[in-house]
């Protein structure tokens, strides 16, 4: 018969119970001899039932300390001990072993369920009502302009207002929060609601980029517009260019005067026309055909073409491609006009300061596991103002730019899935543009 943990306290508890009877009879019959030794062996059984009692009080007392200190590196003897501790010990272990096993797997889905959060688009804050950050995802620090958030007081180093509508947005509330950092003017939308976690209320806080969503309606305002100004002044000085064509050819040559004219119309109305259809390039571009290409030969390609066109001795221009091998995924020659453009924008700024330093083009894989390609400069940088408008068709400071090579060069990014942004770094005073393909 297999002896358990129950028959051996009966097996203890009966023995104890036959030892009080007989130390109970001897000393009613006067046994005193027999009735002092059956005391001591009850004295002793009964030692052995208490020490038995606490030893098992403290294993499990043990157990739960270190359960409730996440300590799972402990194993209770299975082997070469008593009957009647086997048990115990088993089912201590047991526990041990489910409570580990709940403990891993929570781990995994939590690990499992950042993993989700970070790979949305969506920024998202978990506050509690001291303005304590529970949790955050990746996108929120990027969306904030942050790399450390644990409280919402930190945003203060942003942004004051930002921190305020943050700190203060209620469940149900949307608001929308507009600040500037290193990367421009950023706008975020917001939206709150509320839950119980560990029961406290907390605040589930979702931000939203919706720079890229102002650009498109922005963008597309604009093209609509171009659109039906090009249209409408083509059909306007078409008509001229050709009467006075016909006029000048019909014009006697002792017409001085009124040939003179004539001219003068045709081609200011020429010079009109050639003007129009080089805005309506902004509005027709072509469909983009993309392919993988590497990024290292295309811009070293690029910084000699600038370099042919802009003879400087003290101009340095430095190509840094990590991973050599890196590759992008969009139409070469598009992207090229776009890094022409940017290229001659960043010579003549540093033409313009005199310093006459360095351009560097630099691309690397981003956190997101995009391509950022950067143009920089180490010339002046651009005042805040003008910041805000270059993309802006038609908006220049040059004396003889069209301001619009900036404006198609963000469209071209925009038709081929990726952006273009300014950034303007207030340390070093230069100026990048970047180049993001999802």
């Amino acid at each position: 018969m297999k002896i358990t943990f129950r028959n051996t306290i009966a097996i203890r508890l009966l023995g104890w119970a036959i030892v009080t009877a007989a130390t109970t009879i001897f000393a009613y019959c006067g046994n005193w001899a027999l009735a002092i030794l059956c005391f001591a062996v009850w004295v002793f059984t009964l030692a052995n039932l208490v020490n038995f009692y606490r030893r098992d009080r403290r294993k499990i007392a043990f157990t739960f300390d270190a359960l409730d200190n996440k300590d799972y590196n402990f194993k209770f003897a299975t082997k070469d001990i008593e009957p009647d501790e086997i048990l115990v010990n088993e089912s201590l272990n047991r526990i041990k072993q489910i409570l580990q096993e709940a403990g891993n797997e929570a781990r995994q889905k939590e690990k499992y369920y950042e993993m989700i959060i970070n790979s949305v688009d969506t920024g998202i804050l978990v506050v509690d009502e001291k303005g304590n950050v529970l949790q955050k995802n990746d996108q929120a620090l990027r969306l904030l302009g942050i790399s450390v958030l644990t409280h919402c007081s930190q945003l203060a180093k942003v942004d004051d207002t930002l921190e305020k509508i943050i700190t203060e947005i209620l469940p149900g509330e949307k608001k929308q929060a507009s600040f500037q950092d290193e990367r421009g003017i950023e706008n975020i939308s917001l939206s709150a609601s509320s839950t119980t976690l560990n029961n406290e209320k907390v605040r589930i806080i979702a931000v939203n980029d919706i720079n890229s969503e102002l650009d498109e309606n922005e963008l597309d305002s604009w093209i609509k517009l171009i659109r039906v100004l090009t249209h409408e002044i083509m059909n306007s000085v078409t008509p001229i260019t050709s009467l006075s064509e016909t006029l000048l050819s019909k014009a006697d040559d002792n017409q001085e005067d009124m040939r003179e004219g004539l001219t003068i119309i045709n081609s200011t109305s020429r010079e009109l026309m050639s003007f129009v259809d080089n805005y309506r390039k902004f509005t027709h571009i072509p469909t983009p055909v993309p392919s993988l290409f590497y990024v290292k030969p295309f811009a070293e390609r690029m910084k000699e073409m600038a370099i042919r066109q802009n003879h400087s001795d003290n101009l340095e221009f430095i190509v840094d491609v990590k991973p050599e091998n890196l590759l992008v995924y969009a139409d070469e020659n598009l992207i090229s006009h776009v890094m022409t453009n940017l290229l001659k924008n960043a010579v003549q700024a540093i033409s313009e300061s005199g310093t006459g330093d360095q351009i560097r083009i630099k691309a690397y894989t981003g956190a997101d596991d995009s391509v950022m390609i950067e143009v920089s400069d180490n010339g002046p940088k651009i005042p805040h103002d003008i910041a805000e408008h270059i993309f802006i068709p038609f908006f220049t400071t040059k004396k003889d730019g069209s301001g619009i090579g900036l404006s198609i060069s963000r469209q071209i990014m925009r038709l081929s899935g990726g952006t273009l942004t300014l950034r303007s770094d207030a340390a070093s005073g230069g100026t990048t543009f970047v180049l993001k393909f999802q």
